[in-house]
């Protein structure tokens, strides 16, 4: 009987466990995606790990430069500079709302209560939801396109390759990336007008300050002191001008000329004909 009992009772493990199992698609896409690193090799795995848990990071930083250099060229750059510094910020205000989310929540990390999975990264001792690299990842992503589109794209693909890394490394759900996902998303969009309202008056004001160049490329005009004005450079356009005004005051002269010799010759035509000289007058 024990051993029918027993029996019983290791169908029944087996039995709720499928259901667990098929009732839960978050663990079956984590053993998925998981799954992969047992036909990748171990290089990738490495590449992989490194990745996820510092590459996507830098390569943000350069994403960030790269946009930064881009915008500065623009004829009226404040605005979309301002975006760009609203990136980061945002980041780090989402990573803050998640640490009561945290505490709250308490789910341990998949490998955790789970076995058979492959941890690609070690030391991982903290609760798993949300992923706290997936909302970072975003924020910044979502950051970006709020100062330009094209950039912002790339950004939003760095985050979704960063979200694939931490379920193949071992050390996120598919839903702690989700809603790292969200989280991410929902503190950039919905603080947007709020922050966009405070740093674009700010960035404005750099703008008109010595540190403009990193507002514009070449920095501003306003910036500079008065000993620093440059030299007043003659265009074109005077030049012509002024040529204009002495061939227009030559003009009026010999007209004022032309008009004072015909007054003289009707005078002189008036009064009978040209004076004798005076060697006439001595010889009469």
């Amino acid at each position: 009987m024990a051993g029918v009992e027993s029996a019983e009772q290791g169908a029944s493990a087996a039995v709720e466990s499928a259901i667990d199992g098929a009732s839960n698609p978050d663990l079956d896409l984590l053993h998925d995606i998981n799954g992969l690193t047992r036909s990748t090799p171990e290089w990738l795995d490495r590449a992989i790990g490194s990745i996820g848990e510092y590459g996507l990071i830098l390569a943000f930083a350069v994403l960030l430069l790269w946009c930064w250099a881009s915008l500065r060229r623009r004829p009226e750059p404040e605005a979309a500079v301002a975006g760009l510094v609203w990136a980061p910020v945002a980041a780090g205000i989402a990573l803050l709302v998640n640490i009561p989310i945290r505490g709250l929540v308490e789910r341990p990390r998949p490998f955790v209560d789970h076995d058979g999975l492959e941890v690609l990264v070690d030391g991982k001792t903290d609760y798993s939801f949300v992923s706290d690299h997936a909302t970072l990842a975003m924020a910044l992503g979502v950051g970006i396109f709020v100062a330009n589109r094209r950039f912002g794209l790339i950004g939003i693909g760095f985050a979704l390759v960063e979200g694939f890394c931490r379920v193949f490394m071992g050390v996120h759900y598919p839903s702690d990336v989700v809603g790292g996902f969200a989280l991410g998303t929902a503190t950039t969009l919905l603080l947007a007008p709020l922050a966009m309202a405070l740093l674009t008056p700010l960035v404005r004001t750099i703008g008109r300050s010595r540190a403009a160049f990193l507002v514009r490329a070449g920095g501003s005009p306003h910036a500079r002191g008065a000993g620093d004005l440059p030299e007043p450079r003659v265009t074109e356009e005077a030049v012509g001008a002024d040529k204009a005004d002495k061939v227009q005051e030559a003009a009026e002269a010999d007209q004022a000329a032309e008009a004072g010799n015909a007054a003289g010759a009707s005078a002189v035509g008036e009064g009978g004909g040209v004076r004798p000289s005076r060697r006439s007058d001595l010889a009469a």
